[in-house]
């Protein structure tokens, strides 16, 4: 008898360690990986401007109620894991969260300081809804009503401290065995980047693991230092349940 394909939706902001962690689990070598797999249909919906939206609505599914199916339909390559690294932008009120009852719901976080300042450098002026925190604790209550407990939450910072301690943890959260194959890949562009990777991944095609712990919180304009501090409630309450 065929064990159930484990599918988990890492729910996170930009900017986030979320590519990073997306190769990460890439590199076990049993799970397949999704990358931003309602990118295509949000910004169909929203009529947002970003950097390649041409691009990403034509590779991708603009139709959230298929991505939703695709999402809990057949594993790629009939791998036992597959991981799908969710945005909590993209989930706008107009899409249905039915899926999620399906699904493994994970959270990644980071501090918003540190959000911003990354976000600011490849996109102008962002707000509150463009890094996603409010999203991301309305999706964390969601998922904890549905499955009466608190999904996993693991911080950026503690990959970058300890990435083996941090996915040892996350993974035992998953159901899943950690491999230390996932502490280490191959740099430069894969095969499972989405199309905007040209815009956004610079940085992280450079990257042949988790890098080292980052310094002291960046210094902010006054008027990312406001947003920041609209964001913090929202992080600090993940944080609380981080692993």
């Amino acid at each position: 008898m065929t064990a159930t394909p484990i599918r988990i939706a890492m729910w996170s902001g930009p900017r986030n360690l979320s590519t990073a962690m997306m190769y990460s689990f890439a590199a076990r070598g049993d799970c397949a990986v999704w990358d931003e797999p309602f990118y295509a249909a949000y910004l169909k919906a929203t009529g947002i401007d970003h950097p390649m939206t041409a691009e990403v609505i034509a590779a991708g599914e603009p139709d959230p109620a298929r991505v939703a199916a695709t999402c809990l339909g057949p594993v790629p390559e009939g791998q036992p894991i597959w991981y799908q690294k969710h945005m909590t932008l993209h989930m706008i009120p107009a899409f249905d969260r039915g899926f999620l009852h399906g699904l493994t719901n994970a959270f990644l976080i980071r501090h918003p300081a540190r959000v911003i300042a990354s976000y600011a450098r490849k996109r102008e002026s962002p707000t509150l809804d463009d890094i996603g925190f409010a999203q991301q604790a309305q999706l964390f209550d969601q998922v904890a009503d549905l499955t009466g407990t608190a999904p996993p939450v693991v911080s950026a910072e503690a990959i970058r401290a300890n990435p083996g301690d941090a996915l040892t943890r996350l993974c035992a959260a998953l159901g899943l065995p950690f491999d230390p194959a996932m502490l280490h890949w191959t740099p430069g562009p894969k095969p499972q980047d989405g199309v905007w990777a040209p815009h956004w991944y610079n940085a992280v095609h450079q990257s042949t693991g988790f890098e080292d712990p980052e310094g002291p919180l960046p210094d902010l304009p006054p008027d990312f230092q406001r947003l920041s501090d609209l964001a913090m409630p929202h992080y600090d309450r993940l944080l609380a349940h981080s692993l």
